[in-house]
């Protein structure tokens, strides 16, 4: 994070002034909704259902039209170029995991705000004509009394396969997929954090998609801030991004080598949303992303990868997690 973004939130936070903020995948750009001077900021964020400001005052100038999202991927042997930039890297020791994602062309037709009063996510944001977001990911929550949390999510399966929890639990590359990234989040919390520990390990979510419903593995890693934390709310955010779960380990070496395998900007995908109430945070990693470049509309997906991923594997699980929570 850029260091007037980091002040800025330390300010904020030390005076306990409310406010809810979009923050992008490099930390170099930041939207933010005072809650003393509401309605200076264009986007919309609903954090469980709690919103900086009702969606109809959010204007959409596209014509009327039914809910619709069609993707055309790109052609598996693309993915493979991009899968074996991944796989040569962790053949040298670069990474151990590192989540590769796509940018895919999409046909989506609809009103944002019909679309954010029906879905079913943590995490809804958006912001007219740039992109919309609808999250079932956690990245950190903080209480009032310092208990910082974070939940990395990590592995998804079609829950109508037979014994479908159970393959996910048991498959040994999701295993190893989880150790490594509830480690990198160990890590990156006692940073800021003392008496880091693992609350939970792979627990199940279930989430449900119009093309039908997913399960999602995830993980509880918390720890204690000191005293005074919201004072440091800008400098504790700018040593844990960008999120483990959504680059991987270690986490800068394999920030480069993602680059040069997806060679798009994320832009705000993969970064965080969030609100301070003025005594305790509650962010989401924004991933399931819809952009919009001009009249072209992109779905941003992506999976972890680790030596022992199989490509074509990988490739059908982002394909499927191009979808309306709806």
């Amino acid at each position: 994070m850029l260091q007037e973004i980091i002040d800025n939130f330390n300010h904020l936070g030390a005076f306990g002034t409310p406010f809810y903020f979009l923050i992008n995948y490099r930390g170099d750009s930041c939207y933010i909704d005072r809650m003393d001077r509401s309605g200076e900021t264009p986007f919309f964020l609903s954090i469980e259902g709690r919103a900086n400001r009702p969606l109809e005052n959010l204007p959409y100038d596209g014509s009327p039209a039914p809910l619709t999202l069609t993707a055309h991927p790109e052609s598996y042997d693309r993915y493979a170029e991009r899968f074996a930039v991944i796989r040569e890297g962790q053949l040298r020791g670069d990474s151990f995991l590192a989540n590769l994602t796509l940018r895919t062309a999409v046909d989506f037709a609809g009103d944002p705000r019909e679309l954010l009063s029906r879905v079913r996510a943590k995490y809804c944001a958006w912001l007219p004509g740039h992109f919309l977001c609808f999250s079932p990911e956690i990245f950190v929550r903080i209480s009032s009394d310092g208990v910082i949390s974070s939940y990395p999510m990590k592995g998804t399966i079609d829950a109508t396969l037979p014994d479908a929890e159970q393959r996910i639990l048991s498959d040994p590359k999701e295993q190893a997929e989880s150790a490594t990234i509830v480690d990198l989040i160990r890590n990156d919390l006692s940073s800021v954090a003392e008496h880091v520990r693992v609350k939970r390990y792979r627990y199940i979510d279930r989430v449900e998609t119009r093309g039908g419903a997913l399960l999602q593995v995830s993980s509880e890693v918390t720890g204690q801030l000191p005293s005074g934390w919201q004072g440091e709310l800008g400098t504790i955010l700018s040593k844990l991004l960008p999120a483990g779960s959504i680059t991987g380990a270690p986490k800068a070496a394999t920030q480069a080598l993602i680059a040069r395998a997806e060679q798009h900007e994320r832009g705000f995908y993969t970064g965080i949303c969030g609100f301070f109430d003025g005594e305790s945070l509650d962010t989401g990693v924004m991933i399931r992303f819809i952009e919009r470049d001009g009249e072209h509309f992109y779905y941003h997906a992506g999976g972890g990868i680790t030596i022992n991923s199989d490509c074509r594997s990988e490739y059908e699980e982002v394909i499927e997690k191009i979808y309306l929570p709806l």
